[in-house]
């Protein structure tokens, strides 16, 4: 099967099914006679741009422009390895290859508190309208990361 396939079954799955982890992924894709090694299936989802998000106390995959009507901040808490904040922007800290993602979920849910967003591989920078409202999400990001 051809990658522009195999993206377009993932994400058939994706909206049809609450998938929780890349093997339950990858056994949907066997049963669909398409087999992958885990490297080229986490490669797959970097690309289509899939992310995990916690609703109801469930974790599962979703495509990123289905995040929308989210509570921001503790989505990011989830994914989150370090914060950081200079003035009116936020330093966020992911794990590798993460940073873009989260980079699209924010634009695409942010509020005008919050101007836009730049990534790296593993650095995301949240400008936001003002210091107040940095420190804020600062704090709250902060709160909720200790409680993972």
């Amino acid at each position: 099967m051809r990658k522009r396939d195999r993206h377009q079954l993932i994400k058939k799955m994706i909206t049809e099914e609450k998938l929780s982890t890349q093997k339950e992924i990858q056994d949907r894709l066997e049963a669909h006679n398409v087999c992958v090694t885990q490297t080229t299936l986490s490669r797959d989802l970097r690309e289509i741009g899939l992310t995990k998000v916690k609703k109801n106390d469930m974790v599962y995959y979703v495509l990123v422009n289905e995040t929308e009507k989210i509570d921001l901040v503790e989505f990011l808490s989830h994914h989150l390895e370090g914060v950081a904040r200079a003035e009116f922007t936020l330093v966020l800290h992911t794990k590798l290859g993460e940073a873009s993602v989260l980079a699209n979920i924010v634009d695409v849910n942010k509020d005008e508190w919050i101007l836009g967003t730049v990534a790296g591989a593993n650095t995301l920078l949240v400008i936001c309208r003002d210091q107040h409202v940095a420190k804020l999400m600062e704090d709250r990001l902060l709160d909720l990361m200790k409680d993972k």
